[in-house]
């Protein structure tokens, strides 16, 4: 029986042993696993408070996603990696690499000869690759959203093998660069740099740091756009106040005339101009422009404009020759993209007339009272021309004329931009220059300020929950 004792007793102590080494080797890999997930969560935090600092630094797209691949080499050992960023039309394209990345659609042997240096290659690579979505390992991770591991490449066949040994490809990791639903591209690394595999523990930190990398970009490019909008805003407020001391609020009196000038932006900052100003002792010059474009440039243009209007207009009795002029010294100043349509007018009520000219402007309206019939028409003022800027000064010059009308007492002028005409109703008809022009009938018997005020209501009425969409200028001189 004693034996029989000693015998339990010996296979207890085994057994316990064999346990107390399970329990010991169970112990001893969560250990690993702990320090490992502790490794890997300090891998993050510090990639994370890298990738703040590089969005405080202001840092562009393309140096944030170098700090994306250069932190992947460092996590994983791996020879090389890079980054595959998806265009807005849906491409894939190598962006970003760091080490001899392997391109992931065969070479052509030409190609693959004239690879003779590693930064021949690093440009190759950024000028070329350039996948679908779904095409190849690259585009499969960009259209699925799931990351894979390659343990092992040459059992691999969606792997793209190369004939040069320095390309050779033996396990990768692949995984998205995602922000919530919107597919950034893809984080992709190769070759661990101590020949053995990847593993999960490297899958799980390439794939924390394109989820960060995801983030990050995404709080950039808020950044940036907020960069942008706050630029965009001091612009638009140093062009607004441009505009604002362009724009005369009050005009020169002469016997005989009313004046009223009125002047709605669609947005913040229009293009439109519009000026009143004495030439001589009783003669009174009348403008309205539309200078293209909007921002900064356009206000700088209409300040050019303006000033340079107001110059030539001393002493001239032309406003065909002052626009020629004007055409000179804007051709020089303005971009080739921009123009200036404008109309100069010379109103004189002593000699009852109006020597206009039309640079490519909106045709004039005038309206007179027949005094044999008693009958108020309206009719447009025709004159040739071109707009300034777009044409040399000669061809400007053989254009441009002065057309000279009477302008008796009652008689309305009235200079408007094409934002009043082309107001749209709900239908898509435009208010056209046809209501313009009954609109001046019904009210000649008001005021400039009154009559003015009349179009714009009707203007407002007909185009109704349609807004407004460019900026409206009207100008009225009434001949009392």
């Amino acid at each position: 029986m004693m034996w029989l004792f000693l015998l339990g007793l010996v296979l207890g102590i085994l057994v316990g042993g064999i346990f107390y080494l399970s329990s010991r080797r169970e112990i001893t890999r969560l250990d690993e696993q702990r320090q490992l997930l502790h490794q890997e969560q300090q891998i993050v935090l510090e990639f994370m408070h890298n990738m703040v600092e590089a969005i405080g630094e202001g840092v562009d797209r393309t140096e944030l996603l170098k700090r994306v691949v250069h932190a992947a080499i460092l996590s994983t050992g791996a020879l090389s990696a890079c980054v595959f960023e998806r265009s807005d039309s849906g491409h894939l394209r190598g962006v970003v690499v760091e080490g001899l990345f392997p391109p992931q659609k065969p070479l052509p042997l030409s190609t693959a000869l004239k690879i003779t240096t590693r930064t021949k290659f690093i440009e190759q690579v950024l000028r070329s690759e350039v996948l679908e979505v779904g095409e190849g390992l690259v585009g499969e991770v960009a259209q699925t959203g799931q990351g894979v591991l390659i343990a092992d490449a040459s059992r691999d066949p969606r792997v793209v093998h190369h004939e040069d040994p320095s390309l050779t490809v033996r396990s990768m990791v692949l995984v998205p660069i995602r922000f919530k639903e919107k597919n950034l591209g893809v984080l992709a690394v190769a070759n661990p740099a101590d020949g053995l595999s990847f593993n999960d523990t490297d899958f799980s930190l390439v794939d924390s740091l394109a989820e960060q990398a995801g983030l990050s970009i995404h709080n950039a490019d808020i950044m940036n756009l907020q960069i942008e909008k706050s630029k965009l805003d001091i612009e638009l407020s140093l062009a607004s106040s441009i505009q604002g001391m362009l724009l005369p609020k009050n005009f020169p009196q002469k016997p005989g005339l009313q004046v009223d000038a009125r002047y709605l932006p669609a947005q913040k900052v229009g293009g439109d101009l519009y000026d009143v100003f004495s030439v001589g002792r009783d003669k009174l010059g009348v403008a309205i422009a539309d200078v293209s474009g909007k921002g900064i440039p356009a206000s700088l243009l209409m300040a050019i404009c303006q000033s340079n209007l107001r110059h030539f207009a001393k002493n001239c009795n032309s406003p065909a020759l002052v626009l020629s002029r004007l055409n000179s010294v804007l051709s020089e100043e303005m971009r080739k993209d921009m123009f200036v349509t404008l109309i100069y007018a010379i109103v004189d009520p002593l000699k009852n007339e109006i020597i206009i000219a039309r640079g490519g402007h909106e045709l004039p309206l005038l309206g007179h009272l027949d005094k044999e019939t008693n009958l108020f028409r309206t009719s447009t003022i025709g004159s040739e021309g071109i707009a300034l800027g777009m044409v040399p000064s000669p061809l400007f010059e053989e254009v441009i004329e002065d057309k000279k009308i009477p302008f008796q007492k009652d008689d309305i002028l009235v200079l408007y931009t094409d934002g009043v005409t082309e107001s749209s109703n709900f239908e898509g008809t435009e208010y056209s220059a046809e209501r313009l022009a009954d609109r001046i009938k019904k009210l000649r018997n008001r005021s400039a300020s009154d009559l003015n005020q009349g179009i714009l209501d009707s203007v407002a009425r007909f185009s109704g929950s349609s807004g407004q969409i460019d900026d409206i200028t009207l100008v009225c001189v009434k001949h009392t």
